[in-house]
């Protein structure tokens, strides 16, 4: 399975770590040089060199969703910030991709809504906030089997949640889902 995270900030960093060491296929995506630049000084500290191949480098969004199976963002939790992105990645998916946000504020149900896959959009509902920008440092970690609240919109299908929950579980979470209505 390919997984595309857009945004190399400490949040993407984290995530495309835990993603290779769970042995998927990671594609990490910035606009600037300088994050993608350190995320593999950093990636290549952590995983040592005969695993970096697992994590690709690029600077396009569409290189990152070319062929992913499931799209994770690392935006600021804002509306304008999610809706642009849920565009970006609805309009350059392959429609088999599935979006995940990390987002506690936003309703999923709405922003699947502004999609043409709204039964393939979930809400990682974990506040980024405390793991965000100079708070959260390269090295920090979500701790690792702790259970993780993942929200649905209604349309979510059967096969989206078991990607999405064995993607976690592979991680090294406890996912719980819970289907949110459209508001």
């Amino acid at each position: 399975m390919q997984v595309a995270i857009i945004g190399a900030g400490p949040l993407g960093r984290w995530l495309a770590l835990a993603a290779a060491r769970a042995g998927y296929t990671v594609l990490l995506e910035d606009v600037m040089p300088a994050n993608l630049h350190h995320a593999q000084e950093y990636l290549r500290q952590q995983l040592g060199p005969a695993a970096l191949p697992m994590v690709r480098f690029v600077s396009t969004i569409e290189d990152a969703l070319r062929e992913a199976d499931l799209a994770i963002d690392c935006v600021p939790d804002e509306l304008e910030s999610k809706l642009e992105i849920f565009c970006l990645l609805d309009r350059m998916a392959p429609p088999r991709t599935i979006f995940i946000t990390p987002t506690t504020r936003l309703s999923i149900a709405d922003l699947a809504s502004c999609t043409y896959r709204a039964d393939r959009c979930v809400a990682l509902a974990v506040d980024m906030r405390e793991f965000a920008g100079s708070s959260m440092k390269d090295g920090d970690q979500l701790e690792s089997g702790a259970e993780i609240l993942l929200r649905t919109p209604s349309q979510a299908t059967p096969e989206t949640v078991a990607l999405v929950q064995e993607f976690w579980t592979q991680v090294g979470f406890k996912p719980r889902f819970e289907a949110e209505r459209l508001t």
